[in-house]
């Protein structure tokens, strides 16, 4: 016997940037406001893109936090360690690791 499993889809609408720093390493770093359905109710998200202008590499977690001081806060170790589009994601993992 199979059966289908629905997956509910959270995706972020209405972006809007918060914040945005530019490294000294010309990487761009922002924090972006949204807003996402959770089980029919509306909840504020922030997320980190991360954009690399050398390269144009870039990288982006669009739900990274409900709580805006989360957000900065890892958006603020991204600058001091000079990260890399393409690190954001183990970052992340480190960062939510020891902050959650």
């Amino acid at each position: 016997m199979f059966g289908i499993v629905k997956r509910i889809k959270h995706e972020v609408i209405d972006r809007t940037l918060y914040m945005e720093i530019f490294g000294d390493n010309k990487v761009a770093y922002r924090v972006l406001s949204g807003r996402m359905s959770v089980f029919g109710d509306e909840v504020i998200t922030y997320g980190i893109e991360v954009l690399d202008h050398r390269s144009g590499e870039k990288e982006c977690i669009p739900d990274f936090s409900r709580n805006i001081e989360d957000a900065v806060c890892f958006a603020e170790s991204l600058i001091n360690e000079k990260s890399r589009p393409r690190q954001l994601y183990s970052k992340a993992l480190d960062f939510l690791r020891v902050y959650i």
